[in-house]
């Protein structure tokens, strides 16, 4: 299953890319959400860091959500990530 998420530019897009897919073990450096307000998204990181991604719209922000919440659930493994200048494109299985 893909997942198309478009940020708010292709510096935004590049700080998402580094942080959702590794692709040795399969699993992402984010832990969690820790807050959402409007377009911009707030998310812990295995290092105990919180990062700012900022996506094109809210609608991108509960897409982005609901994927990550199903990782983390195990409900899905990732598969692969593809950027493409400001849209990253997660495959999740």
């Amino acid at each position: 299953m893909k997942t198309d998420i478009i940020c708010d530019d292709e510096y935004e897009a590049q700080k998402l890319m580094s942080l959702v897919f590794i692709k040795e073990d399969k699993e992402t450096f984010i832990t969690g959400i820790l807050n959402v307000i409007k377009n911009e998204i707030i998310i812990s990181l295995k290092d105990k860091s919180a990062h700012s991604i900022l996506l094109k719209d809210e609608e991108n922000v509960e897409k982005f959500a609901d994927f990550i919440q199903s990782v983390f659930d195990q409900e899905h493994d990732l598969v692969s990530t593809k950027m493409n200048k400001s849209i990253i494109e997660i495959t999740k299985e």
